[in-house]
């Protein structure tokens, strides 16, 4: 069944999100498209696992990259692109799927908070980001915060999932992000204003678009749809929400 779904996740991602590619890129450096077929992975990750999710995930983002509008460049895709991807629903998938107390879920936001603040933090000071990348970054933080906890206040079952996004997504985001950057160094990046050599801000900007673009969807669309299926199908759900 897991080789099955990966299929049909890989597949559905792929051709769904070419349907609703839109042209839409990240604003002044581009290339990040807007993608809001991203809850097709996020729906098998959460009621099929992590590895379903994540190789789904990767799987379909290559086929959506490389068919037209897509940019087509496979060594893009197959380090940036897969590895986000593959990243993101993986995490879904495994952080969805497990019990989390209120307790252990603030000391995650707390440990994270101060981890990513204190990163930042310092490259401040050794001037490699301006004070707008900072605020940016932090915005990006405390929205993460204040979906986990009201997500979690507003529909405690789905705790665990509220969760599972920000941190799938949020790492996700970042591959995106410092990976494009990475990429710009040694090969010229499609549909942007920094085809080489892009600056470090830039990857904030990736990072913060892929985010604030994605988590709407994540959030407002995965959960019922799940839940749907879990009443049409009781065998998958994890154990615990039986």
């Amino acid at each position: 069944m897991d080789v099955a779904m990966i299929g049909v996740s890989a597949a559905l991602y792929g051709i769904v999100g070419i349907l609703t590619n839109l042209g839409i890129v990240t604003p002044v450096v581009g290339v990040v498209k807007f993608l809001p077929a991203v809850v097709v992975p996020g729906i098998f990750a959460v009621l099929f696992g992590r590895w379903v999710g994540g190789i789904g995930a990767a799987i379909g983002i290559f086929i959506s990259d490389m068919i037209q509008p897509g940019h087509g460049i496979a060594l893009l895709s197959l380090t940036v692109g897969c590895t986000s991807n593959f990243a993101c629903f993986y995490l879904i998938g495994l952080i969805s799927r497990r019990k989390i107390k209120w307790r252990d879920l603030f000391v995650i936001l707390i440990v994270g908070s101060v981890a990513l603040t204190g990163m930042i933090g310092y490259l401040f000071l050794i001037n490699k980001a301006s004070l707008t990348d900072v605020a940016m970054v932090l915005g990006v933080l405390f929205a993460c915060v204040a979906i986990v906890i009201g997500f979690g206040l507003w529909k405690p079952e789905w705790k665990n999932y509220g969760l599972a996004s920000v941190v799938g997504l949020l790492v996700g985001s970042a591959i995106i992000g410092f990976g494009l950057w990475a990429y710009s160094q040694f090969l010229p990046l499609p549909l942007t204003g920094f085809e080489r050599n892009a600056p470090l801000y830039a990857s904030v900007l990736w990072l913060v678009w892929t985010f604030a673009t994605e988590i709407p969807f994540l959030v407002t669309i995965v959960p019922p749809v799940v839940k749907i299926c879990y009443k049409a199908f009781p065998f998958l759900a994890p154990q615990h929400k039986k």
